[in-house]
């Protein structure tokens, strides 16, 4: 797992296996699909996704690398996301 952080910066990242990354996904889908907000842990940290994320997908090609990227957004100005979680 590689985990960065100063005061204005998060970036956590670790490596699933095919079945973690699908039921993973699966979670993922199924709380989007739901509508409003939703709560995600990664890394261990539970996360308030408010009913105002956008979503979008990144593809980034360097050298002999590829990656795809589901990316979901939000403003952390944000408030009450807590309040509409199921």
């Amino acid at each position: 797992m590689e985990h960065t952080q100063d005061q204005t910066c998060l970036d956590v990242e670790f490596a699933l296996d095919r079945d973690q990354f699908v039921r993973a996904l699966r979670s993922l889908a199924d709380a989007v699909e739901a509508g409003g907000a939703f709560e995600y842990e990664v890394g261990g940290e539970r996360i308030a996704v408010p009913p105002s994320a956008s979503f979008s997908v990144e593809r980034e090609r360097s050298g002999d690398e590829e990656e795809l990227e589901f990316q979901i957004k939000w403003d952390l100005a944000t408030e009450g996301a807590e309040d509409d979680l199921p």
